[in-house]
């Protein structure tokens, strides 16, 4: 079983969203610059979570993009299952022909895996993720160094 880069970088990118979703609008060129995560790649994924109803695009000067719910509304989860990311463990990807067209003997062992990595990623949100200490220690980061002195994060109580 592997996340992989798209799945992990439309995570990272909601969550630089949900981070500064206060000063309005987010570019994904911001996005890009405090993540490390190419524009195109970005446009990509925004693409798919756009259809997914997980952001609003902002047209225009100073446009970009929003949460199109609360940060508590929104789990790592769905934005995973939104851009078409596969948390299956299985190495058939759930279809039962494993070995020689058949169910191999630990397919429902992974099967289960799959779920239980599911359910727990359903249980943690956005706004759980915001309100990480660690999290927001890196964002603070992240922005002292593009910006010089200002920080940006929202949340940061």
């Amino acid at each position: 079983m592997r996340l992989t880069t798209k799945g992990r970088y439309a995570v990272t990118a909601m969550l630089d969203l949900a981070l500064h979703s206060d000063a309005g609008p987010v570019s994904l060129a911001d996005i890009s610059e405090r993540q490390g995560i190419s524009l195109s790649y970005l446009e990509q994924l925004f693409s798919k979570l756009r259809r997914e109803d997980l952001v609003i695009s902002i047209r225009g000067p100073g446009g970009g993009y929003r949460l199109s719910a609360e940060a508590s509304r929104v789990s790592v989860a769905q934005v995973v299952d939104a851009v078409s990311e596969s948390l299956d463990a299985t190495k058939c990807q759930g279809k039962g022909d494993c070995q020689d067209g058949e169910i191999c003997i630990t397919h429902h062992l992974w099967q289960d895996l799959s779920s239980q990595i599911h359910e727990f990623l359903s249980g943690i949100t956005l706004a759980d993720l915001v309100a990480r200490r660690d999290i927001q220690t890196v964002c603070q980061r992240q922005d002292l160094r593009r910006d010089g002195q200002q920080i940006l994060c929202s949340d940061l109580g």
